[in-house]
């Protein structure tokens, strides 16, 4: 067993690692984590997770490149949508998502360091016990439509520029086969036409990794891995300021395709890092 002090970092290995395998810039994959803090720990999950896990447990980890965290207030969890949800039981859990780009090509590699390191921090009593991960999970990247074309950020600018705001769809097919229909007709047809003159910039499109056998006993298996596609939608305004207009009804477009059907459509505005900003509002 290897000492875990300062002096035992294995430092010979890093510039072996750094010279070789994929490092562009692109999200090849993500992670996507909705959670609800217990009712009375509100305060201190945050700042648990502002204060040490945000950073300990994903942004310190290589080839995690960049993270944003959202959260929605009561008002925005009552904008959601299916009430009755796959996803989230009732609609309304889950006040917090984080988001995280992975480089592409670096699945693997990454997996390895975040159960070692979670595992670690949970040794040390440095995980947050009072909370329910919602929806979790590593995603595969599948698409990226853009409301103007080559203009204005990148989907992987996407989690520093600041956006006012983040619109998670949840979407089940029946079938992987009807799945790929669907994935299809969102980037040709559905997305393209959608976003035309919307407040939305980018809509970025993902399907849901098993998570490994080795996982955190309170992150439970990931549900739809050959049926669910995940899009994020990212905000100019506050979701609030052009809901009905833009995102109401956005699963009856689905539903007409007969290609799957939408469990959550759920509204966020970003954190403030470092503050307690919107925790005084989740109930």
């Amino acid at each position: 067993m290897l000492d875990d002090t300062p002096n035992d970092t294995r430092s010979e290995v890093y510039a072996e690692l750094a010279a070789v395998g994929p490092y562009g810039v692109h999200p090849g994959h993500a992670l996507i984590t909705m959670v609800e803090p217990h009712p009375g720990h509100e305060y201190a999950y945050n700042r648990w997770y502002e204060d040490d896990h945000y950073y300990a447990g994903a942004m310190a980890m290589p080839w995690m490149y960049t993270g944003r965290r959202w959260v929605a207030t009561r008002d925005l969890q009552l904008l959601r949508y299916p009430e009755k949800s796959a996803v989230a039981q009732p609609v309304t859990a889950g006040c917090y998502i984080s988001t995280y780009w992975v480089t592409d090509g670096r699945y693997d590699d990454h997996m390895k360091w975040t159960v070692g390191i979670n595992k670690r921090l949970n040794r040390d009593g440095r995980v947050y016990q009072d909370r329910t991960h919602v929806f979790t999970a590593f995603q595969d990247h599948e698409a990226t439509v853009y409301r103007d074309g080559a203009a204005g950020p990148r989907d992987f600018h996407a989690l520093d520029h600041p956006y006012a705001g983040l619109v998670v769809e949840v979407i089940d097919a029946e079938s992987p086969a009807q799945r790929a229909e669907l994935l299809e007709w969102l980037r040709s047809r559905h997305l393209p036409k959608r976003l035309v003159g919307s407040p939305a910039a980018m809509v970025t499109v993902f399907r849901p990794t098993p998570l490994p056998g080795d996982r955190m006993t309170y992150v439970k298996q990931v549900e739809g891995v050959d049926t669910r596609l995940t899009l994020l939608w990212f905000l100019e305004a506050d979701p609030r300021e052009c809901w009905d207009p833009y995102f109401t009804g956005l699963d009856a477009p689905v539903a007409e395709t007969g290609l799957g059907r939408v469990e959550l459509v759920a509204p966020f505005i970003p954190t403030v890092p470092g503050t307690d900003r919107y925790v005084d509002r989740l109930r």
